[in-house]
């Protein structure tokens, strides 16, 4: 007898071995037909598959991530199938599923352009409707190597040329189809209902600069039209709010090719930045935080003794200074350890929190640069709490609540994940499970729901991470919580304890914004450039219909100015539609019409970016309305 325990606890008893799919079937049709493919004892698997022993099952539906993740791994093979079909001579690489898709790199001698799109879109769709079922089969290592090689895949007999010896080598077949892959997929091709081609980029070859450069198609599937429409529709108004762009048309940033991802901040852009690190402080310095500043460049050793250099040197920068190497520094860590141990520290003192807006470098490849969400150098909102092991839970719990307060001033709603350790790790198991139960028992006593993403911690802890999500349904990985026993074992820090003994204090890492110039380009993009006022670079601009009104222009400005707004004139001989016109383009918050008739009555003619005409109002009303908005950080979309 077969026991399968399903994700509610219910067990289902059979009397023999059992494939995934028979299960759902017997739970229910209308599940089967939904099913897309299964976690077997938590791992990714088919609904092929065949259970032989007692296990847990969980049916995983498109709704789930892992169900997503399936569906599109199986169109990317599709995808290269009708490749084939159409271009034979092309070489086939990778193609993996990713968020929201999944693509294919191909090696062709010519160009995939647009136009080709369609083309291949149709024999998709063609394949699609033939509901082909997937087949897997394995081969011995030498018969894979031949197979490959016979099929003219040089790129698939490298990749089995570099698979572990022992390693199972699996293919999966769909028609006049083969494909090297690990799986899993859906059972029929027919599963995959509505595909999009997305775009073709270039990419070298696993990556490396120094191999030929392919040609990697983009694409996405969905299980039904209407989600793929609503898809393709955030797609269109994410390129309207592309940060790159606005931030142009704002004069926000720029980045130069004297300096591939190094981002370059205009005076508008230091007005928005100053305000976040202001509010940021202001926060920090309420919740018991230190600020500190730390240098940009360490000697190598202290990379070595932090465990960075065994795990993180290759995203590192160094250089020499009087014949000694040195590091410029990936992360502020080291740094604020260096602050704590310079000095004796008593438990009355714990926690210690040190914060600092830190400026750190990490090398990027050039291909992934973007704007400002991937750069080679960021500034990190960083703080680190030094702390006892009975303080974990509690302070924890109290960064989750600072951070959620942090988010609701910008109107983001975030999920949660919590991350477990990686294989590139150090550290002993118990230090690990202590570790992690800790972030686990603050996120519950916050109440909070989490996803766990096995595998994906720190190489010295486990971590608590937070997705924000914007206004058009997009999640960005900002805020992050890091719990630490390792580094503080490997610089020997030390408390004092009520007994007189020294102690080893737990060290928490802990990011909000993560990375200032990723967050402003997250802000750029949620709000499409239009900030709210307490935010805006510009918050008023006053605008003059005739020469007449200017000496009283000024005047405004100037008390606009002392009273603490931000504002600039539009005195320009233009007609006063293009002048708003203008003012409305650059997202300005209000605009102030100056006439005879306010000049007469004393009075100013407000315009509001959201609202339209306000109509006439007392300026000092105006101010007070103004001052009102950015006290209480109003957020409007």
């Amino acid at each position: 007898m077969i026991k399968i325990t399903l994700k509610d606890g219910k067990v289902m008893e059979f009397e023999n071995p059992v494939t995934a799919a028979e299960v759902a079937k017997a739970i229910s049709p209308s599940l089967y037909k939904k099913a897309i493919s299964v976690k077997i004892n938590g791992k990714r698997d088919e609904l092929m598959t065949t259970i032989n022993k007692d296990s847990e099952l969980e049916i995983l539906t498109f709704d789930d991530e892992d169900g997503k993740w399936t569906l599109r791994h199986t169109a990317s093979h599709i995808l290269a199938q009708a490749i084939k079909r159409l271009y034979p001579d092309v070489k086939l690489a990778i193609g993996p599923a990713i968020a929201d898709g999944f693509y294919y790199d191909f090696d062709a001698d010519f160009s995939f352009t647009d136009e080709m799109f369609p083309k291949i879109e149709k024999e998709m769709e063609r394949i699609i409707k033939q509901n082909i079922k997937l087949e897997r089969f394995e081969l011995p290592r030498e018969e894979a190597i031949k197979f490959m090689e016979e099929k003219g895949e040089p790129y698939k007999v490298e990749l089995i040329k570099d698979l572990p010896e022992g390693e199972t080598i699996s293919f999966y077949k769909q028609d006049d189809f083969t494909d090297l892959c690990a799986g899993p997929h859906v059972e029929s091709t027919g599963k995959v209902k509505v595909i999009k081609i997305l775009s073709v980029a270039g990419a070298y070859w696993r990556g490396n600069e120094k191999n030929k450069m392919l040609q990697r198609i983009y694409a996405t599937a969905f299980t039904k039209k209407e989600d793929l429409d609503a898809y393709l529709n955030m797609l269109e108004e994410a390129k309207k709010r592309d940060h790159r762009k606005i931030g142009k048309e704002l004069d926000l940033f720029s980045i130069h090719e004297e300096g591939p991802g190094f981002p370059f901040f205009h005076p508008k852009g230091m007005v928005v930045r100053n305000i976040l690190e202001n509010y940021w402080r202001e926060v920090h310095t309420k919740a018991g935080y230190d600020e500190i500043r730390t240098p940009i460049i360490l000697n190598e050793e202290l990379w070595h003794q932090s465990g960075h250099w065994d795990h993180y040197k290759e995203n590192m920068y160094f250089t020499k200074i009087d014949e000694e190497d040195y590091a410029i520094k990936p992360m502020n860590c080291p740094g604020s350890i260096l602050v704590y141990k310079n000095a004796i520290h008593s438990y009355r003192e714990l926690p210690i929190k040190l914060g600092e807006l830190g400026l750190v470098h990490r090398h990027e490849k050039s291909g992934a640069l973007h704007g400002l969400m991937r750069v080679r150098c960021f500034t990190q909102d960083d703080a680190h709490i030094f702390m006892t092991r009975e303080q974990i839970t509690e302070e924890i719990l109290g960064v989750v609540k600072l951070i959620d307060s942090f988010y609701k001033v910008f109107g983001f709603e975030y999920y949660v994940e919590l991350s477990t350790r990686p294989e590139d790790s150090m550290g002993s198991d118990e230090d690990w499970e202590i570790a992690t139960n800790g972030l686990i028992n603050a996120l519950k006593a916050a109440n909070l729901d989490y996803k766990v993403n096995e595998g994906d911690g720190a190489f010295y802890g486990p971590k608590i991470d937070f997705h924000l999500k914007d206004c058009i349904g997009r999640t960005w990985q900002c805020g992050t919580i890091q719990l630490d026993l390792q580094m503080p074992e490997r610089f020997d820090l030390n408390y004092v304890g009520a007994d007189g003994e020294k102690h080893r204090p737990v060290m928490v890492h802990r990011v909000v914004f993560g990375s200032i110039e990723r967050f402003i380009g997250i802000l750029i993009e949620h709000y499409a450039g239009a900030f709210p006022t307490w935010l805006a670079p510009v918050q008023v601009r006053v605008l003059n219909i005739t020469d007449t009104q200017i000496d009283y222009v000024d005047r405004v400005v100037a008390q606009l100015k002392d009273a603490g707004i931000r504002v600039e004139k539009d005195i320009r001989n233009e007609k006063i539609g293009y002048k708003i016109r203008e003012a409305q383009l650059q997202k300005i918050p209000y605009m102030i019409v100056i006439g005879d008739k306010e000049m007469k009555e004393g009075s100013v003619a407000i315009r509001s970016r959201k609202d339209g005409d306000l109509g006439a109002m007392n300026l000092d009303d105006f101010i007070f309305k103004i001052n009102a908005e950015v006290k209480q950080k109003i957020n409007s979309l």
